[in-house]
């Protein structure tokens, strides 16, 4: 059980968890294959092809989210036999900032930020977020980005960044996710108490992150939830 009496911030990640990024990628992916006449193999399977390429080019040298993004469509293009345009790779880029909102993130996020101060640590770059922080309607008191560590979760770098823009010690801190892979391994090993906003609960597989396993203090299936149980009153 959570002890929070002791915790004095919630760190998001912000994309699976707070946006709907499976949402966004699938619709995404889905008009580049039919502009190509493409038959699409299914959300879940696209989503896992995705989750393997985008992850392969992460762990390379550090390249903007939207470069990642790009080069992962390319990737899917020659697998499935085709090759987007250079306009199709760079709007694919682009297209985080049209990525929706869980209709849940919002809501929450005020309530909670009523008790709590609100982080975020997000495999993105500074202005593709900045557009997912306007859906949501929130403003977080710290945010690290990929791009300003130069280094992709799993890599820990960020939660270091975190802890300082907050002031406070990792024991104070409880980090909210959905993907396993990406935040729930590296915050369990660094000492965190973590809750998994499981927003794939029912469904098979991992989706768009790969497989992964850990062991979170705490276990929701929206953020709507998480603000049931953690909000004053």
């Amino acid at each position: 059980m959570l002890d929070l009496a002791s915790v004095d911030a919630l760190t998001f990640d912000c994309y699976g968890t707070l946006i709907d990024w499976e949402r966004g990628i699938a619709d995404a992916l889905g008009a580049v294959l039919a502009a190509h006449g493409v038959p699409a193999p299914g959300d879940d399977a696209l989503l896992e092809r995705f989750a393997r390429h985008e992850t392969a080019v992460e762990a390379g040298p550090y390249r903007r989210y939207a470069d990642v993004l790009g080069a992962a469509l390319v990737a899917i293009g020659e697998e499935l036999g085709f090759a987007p345009t250079d306009d199709e790779v760079r709007a694919f880029g682009r297209s985080v900032a049209d990525w929706p909102a869980f209709p849940d993130s919002g809501e929450a996020l005020r309530v909670l930020g009523t008790r709590f101060r609100l982080g975020v640590l997000t495999n993105c770059d500074d202005d593709l977020f900045a557009a997912s922080a306007r859906r949501l309607g929130v403003t977080f008191d710290a945010v690290v980005t990929a791009q300003q560590v130069g280094a992709y979760k799993p890599d820990t770098r960020g939660f270091g960044v975190l802890e300082e823009r907050l002031g406070l010690p990792r024991e104070r801190i409880v980090h909210v996710a959905q993907s396993l892979f990406h935040d729930h391994v590296p915050a369990r090993a660094l000492g965190y108490a973590t809750v998994w906003v499981d927003r794939r609960a029912g469904r098979p597989g991992f989706g768009a992150t790969p497989a992964a396993t850990a062991t979170p203090d705490l276990v929701v299936p929206d953020m709507a939830a998480l603000a049931a149980r953690l909000s004053p009153g």
